[in-house]
């Protein structure tokens, strides 16, 4: 059973549930085993050869959970009692996390990646994303700049102060009235490269947008970065670590992500429904580059040694197949970094000067090109 294209009406999404609820009576009625169909997505996959079906819309294939294997029967109860409690939050017309819904039973679905994989599912079968559920992130992302938009009825002026930091919206359905004289959208890794922009007044000296996930960018941040893109139609770069995790939050902002999702007491990892409302394609790499160490001549004791866990994370990177496919120059700084046995920090470039980055590095590399 699959459910049908869905509105962001919340008595649409109430109809589709109360559709899905009385088909698996209807199973129990007639001495059938209630069974779900739920189709599969997969973003990346290890084939080098550019032959694969990863897509971001179409599904690969379908999973069937159903009572008659005994190992599906804890997560169809997981997932009716997931699907239960949102029902609820639409009928009441409110809002919670993923983990106010985990602590409605604890007891019961042991540990939060039980309740992520549920809400997924419960997504991918009524085809909506998790907003239309009234399950809410908890937002972390930083923004400022260029930038005058209207969320939930409530003002943010960033231009007023366009190096002060403002909280990225929960909801980017809610914002309206977005408006910007921003020339460029610039992502940044880390809140401690995106302080030191602010304190040397980067956006207002460059007329720019500044963004960062504070590490691993979560949903709010992705989202937000994608309806930015959509709206304004500016170029958006993205500066992260020299290190295997810098570009993983990289590939993250242009790809997206994988959920790591517990099956069987082993980790699989599946993409999340609503991944393509959160991939940025436009996005360019504009640093830091492995290569850039010999080019900015900068001082061995900034280097540090990649690790053996480090080796590995990037020797599977290395594997994805959009990086065959759709960014082979990514693929080849990776490969740099591999074969040098090293990783630096963004801040390593202040080695001389604290304002490197915002008075020449970032202007300079925008201006002449310098990105991938």
């Amino acid at each position: 059973m699959v459910g049908r294209s869905s509105s962001s009406n919340p008595s649409d999404v109430l109809r589709q549930i109360k559709g899905f609820v009385l088909l698996l009576i209807q199973d129990i009625s007639r001495n059938r085993a209630p069974s779900v169909a739920l189709d599969r997505f997969r973003i990346y996959c290890s084939d080098p050869s550019g032959n694969c079906i990863c897509n971001y819309d179409l599904p690969i294939g379908k999973e069937i959970i159903s009572l008659e294997k005994e190992s599906h029967a804890y997560r169809l109860d997981v997932l009716l009692r997931v699907l239960q409690i949102i029902q609820q939050l639409l009928q009441e017309k409110r809002h919670a996390s993923k983990r106010d819904i985990y602590y409605m039973h604890p007891s019961v679905f042991l540990e939060q990646a039980v309740v992520d994989r549920a809400i997924n599912d419960i997504c991918i079968l009524l085809k909506c994303s998790r907003h239309h559920l009234n399950v809410v992130p908890v937002g972390k992302g930083l923004v400022m700049g260029w930038l005058r938009f209207v969320e939930a009825g409530r003002k943010s002026c960033c231009i007023r102060s366009p190096d002060t930091a403002y909280p990225v919206p929960v909801n980017s359905e809610d914002i309206k009235d977005i408006a910007s004289v921003a020339k460029y959208v610039l992502v940044v890794e880390k809140e401690t490269v995106f302080q030191r922009l602010a304190n040397d007044q980067f956006c207002e000296r460059n007329h720019c947008i500044v963004i960062t996930g504070r590490g691993y960018p979560d949903v709010p941040t992705r989202r937000f970065l994608r309806h930015l893109v959509e709206q304004l139609h500016l170029p958006v770069y993205c500066l992260v670590d020299s290190d295997p995790y810098g570009f993983d939050i990289l590939t993250t902002y242009r790809f997206g992500s994988m959920l790591l999702l517990l099956k069987s007491h082993l980790f699989s990892k599946q993409m999340a429904y609503d991944a393509m409302l959160m991939h940025v394609p436009e996005l360019r790499w504009l640093g830091v580059f492995p290569s850039d160490f010999e080019k900015y001549n900068l001082p061995d004791h900034c280097l540090l040694h990649l690790t053996s866990e480090d080796k590995k994370k990037v020797e599977a990177m290395l594997s994805r197949c959009y990086l065959h496919k759709e960014a082979p120059k990514w693929r080849l700084e990776l490969e740099i970094m591999l074969q040098k046995g090293v990783k630096f920090e963004i801040e390593a470039l202040s080695v001389n000067s604290l304002s490197f980055l915002s008075d020449w590095y970032i202007p300079s590399k925008i201006q002449n090109g310098y990105y991938i």
